[in-house]
């Protein structure tokens, strides 16, 4: 007996001797700098948390911060005499061996606080099997950390490691998850539920199992009080505590998916794996508030199309494609058989995104129609044409002609463009042929100063897609980014000045050093007196033009806006972008493969109410928008707007007031001869 004892007691020493042979326990050297996995946190602009990337969701804390009730909870259900062994509990190894047999199998572990710490930081290397082999390196790895580190540090390395169900790593993590506060403001009833979750995370989530998650808190307080840590009044109040969850402050996943994944890609493509490993806080120029106004009102403009509205739509709704429950073959691809839109708001002096939706449904489509899509913009391009000749000196008064236009393309075939409606005008002012938005004269005088000029334009206004120089062009037969559409009328918010739109604004680490500070990207496009001529010209689109049904006279929005309606041939997308002199927003509504949205599909009627019913949200609760101040050297000429030329002698009810650069006023007077011939030409 007494030999079978030595024998065994021999083996046991030469497994121990040889658990570690060859390397293969871990090195407790990297616990010198070691810092446990933290997600990055995602910020809006008021410093509230969007989301946080990575695998482990946690907060390290100091151990120093955390209330005395918070680590003797832990210590007297985990490892009541941590502060006295020295890695290993002898005394609790020969209970559990003990209670092991009486009960036939395994009923009781022994892990120390640092043999779980161990088992924790070198997963690869010590594997959770209920095997001897992984005690005995459990064992001697925690006995090398013991010879290291001081006490209260593998305890803080503990607290601060340790999963406690719901998706939460570490007491701070937990706190937010489950309380909606700080790990050092738990009280003792807290601090005892919490430490009844290494046992079981998820058995005794309180979000799930409220009652059992008391019953484990209340044995755990009556521990407490027999270690003689509370009192027994003490015990028997925190017992009476209810269990009062918070709304949790960790990462609301719902809160403008797109523009977090823009986010994340744009973070992952600077940091790496950094990002979800090192705690980075990215601090974003996302207005929450924005957000949910830029939602509410697309959302209800396309429930609006979808159910008849407007006319009829003959297409699939989302509602119905819900209902199907129909799983994406692509989730990455733009394939989405229902009504679509993207939405753009951001604040012109600094491009800061302020509202970004990609899609109507992040969980059905990550495809980002905002960033990634490519879509013809329609009229929205005009401008561009408009600012090349103003740019060129051509005056707002000049006159352009509205007639049948037919030219022979590369191909061979022949193109006559037409207008909207299907009619022509005759000869008219360039300011009326934009606020009308007609596209015979936003071709001849796109051709006027050449379309190479138009696309260099482009280029400075931001727009990187492709652009052929041919005359479809001046009609928006371009395909571009929405994200870099809509921000290139940041031109005539301020009035000359384009600033490329960015979402974040800086990036620091653990310890609030700066990693990341981007700066805005401004330059100068017009100049301000161009800017503020293409801007007036822009406000009669919303004064009485194609856009004023929408957003003043149904909208009733009236504050100083300028903007531009688009549609595109077949009536397959519709665009409105419009700014104040504080914000600029864009809408694109179509089909993720292009196609008729209905009969009569235009701008004004089914993307500018979106963008109204957004912008009287917003300055419901915020200063009215500033007005434009006009550039002092313009010059007022009054003018006969038939003919382009000075009032003259001709008929004070065609005369009005334009607004001329030095040099481009008209010298010559309108005489009622002239103006008759013109009009004989125009019927």
């Amino acid at each position: 007996m007494a030999a079978g004892g030595v024998l065994g007691l021999l083996i046991l020493v030469g497994i121990w001797v040889r658990t570690c042979a060859n390397d293969s326990c871990p090195s407790v050297d990297v616990l010198d700098q070691y810092v446990p996995q933290q997600t990055s946190k995602i910020f809006a602009a008021d410093g509230r948390l969007i989301t946080e990337l990575g695998l482990e969701k946690r907060t390290v804390v100091r151990l120093d911060s955390l209330s005395q009730p918070v680590r003797d909870a832990f210590l007297i259900v985990e490892d009541r005499r941590f502060y006295e062994h020295g890695g290993i509990d002898y005394r609790r190894i020969v209970g559990a061996v003990i209670r092991n047999i009486r009960a036939g199998g395994f009923a009781q572990g022994f892990s120390t606080i640092t043999m779980q710490l161990a088992r924790n930081i070198f997963p690869d290397e010590i594997s959770r099997e209920k095997t001897i082999t992984r005690k005995l390196k459990e064992a001697k790895v925690a006995l090398a950390i013991e010879r290291r580190f001081p006490k209260d540090r593998i305890f803080e390395l503990y607290l601060n490691q340790i999963y406690l169900g719901s998706g939460a790593y570490g007491i701070e993590a937990a706190a937010q998850r489950y309380f909606g506060k700080s790990a050092k403001d738990l009280n003792v009833a807290d601090a005892a539920l919490l430490a009844g979750l290494p046992k079981a995370p998820e058995p005794y989530n309180p979000r799930r199992f409220p009652e059992r998650a008391v019953q484990r808190r209340n044995l755990i307080l009556a521990m407490m009080q027999e270690q003689g840590v509370l009192t027994a009044a003490e015990a028997s109040l925190a017992r009476a505590w209810p269990i009062q969850l918070g709304r949790s402050s960790s990462a609301r996943t719902d809160v403008a998916p797109y523009f977090v994944e823009w986010v994340r890609q744009q973070m992952q493509e600077r940091f790496g794996a950094k990002l979800y490993t090192d705690g980075l806080e990215i601090h974003t120029t996302l207005d929450l508030d924005l957000q949910i106004a830029a939602e509410r009102s697309m959302d209800a403009q396309l429930q609006l199309i979808e159910s008849g509205r407007f006319g009829r739509f003959r297409h699939t709704t989302y509602a119905q494609h819900a209902q199907k429950e129909v799983l994406p073959s692509d989730p990455n691809a733009a394939n989405t058989p229902y009504l679509q839109g993207a939405f753009i708001a951001l604040e012109p002096r600094t491009g800061a995104v302020r509202a970004l939706i990609g899609g109507r449904d992040f969980e059905d489509s990550k495809f980002n129609r905002a960033t990634q899509a490519l879509r013809q913009p329609g009229s929205t391009f005009k401008p561009i044409v408009y600012a090349t000749g103003i740019r060129a000196g051509l005056p707002a008064s000049l006159i352009l002609d509205d007639s049948p236009l037919t030219m022979t393309q590369p191909d061979g075939t022949e193109w006559a463009p037409k207008n909207y409606d299907l009619t022509f005008s005759g000869p008219m002012p360039m300011r009326e042929a934009l606020y009308q938005s007609r596209n015979l004269p936003a071709i001849r005088l796109g051709m006027e100063v050449g379309e190479t000029s138009v696309v260099d334009m482009a280029r400075r206004f931001g727009i990187t897609t492709p652009i052929l120089p041919v005359p479809a062009i001046h009609l928006g037969a371009a395909d571009v980014y929405p994200i870099e559409m809509v921000s290139a009328y940041t031109v005539f918010a301020n009035l000359g000045s384009r600033v490329a739109p960015s979402a974040i604004v800086r990036v620091t680490d653990q310890s609030g050093a700066v990693l990341w500070e981007p700066r805005p990207f401004v330059e100068s496009v017009l100049s301000r007196e161009e800017a503020w001529i293409m801007n007036d010209m822009l406000r009669d689109v919303v004064r009485r033009g194609t856009a004023y049904g929408a957003v003043v006279a149904n909208g009733g929005f009236r504050h100083p806006a300028g903007g531009k309606t688009g549609t595109t041939n077949e009536y397959s997308d519709v665009w409105f972008i419009g700014y104040t002199a504080d914000i600029v927003a864009g809408v694109w509504i179509g089909f993720d493969r292009p196609k008729r949205i209905m009969d009569n599909a235009q701008g004004g009627r089914l993307a500018a109410p979106a963008w109204t019913a957004f912008m009287n949200d917003v300055y419901r609760r915020k200063p009215a928008p500033p007005e434009w101040p006009r550039p002092a050297s313009l010059i007022a000429v009054e003018i006969d707007a038939p003919s382009g030329q000075r009032r003259g002698l001709c008929s004070a009810s065609n005369a009005t007031t334009e607004w001329f650069i030095p040099g481009t006023e008209p010298v010559d007077l309108c005489l009622p001869g002239v103006l008759d011939a013109i009009r004989r030409i125009r019927r």
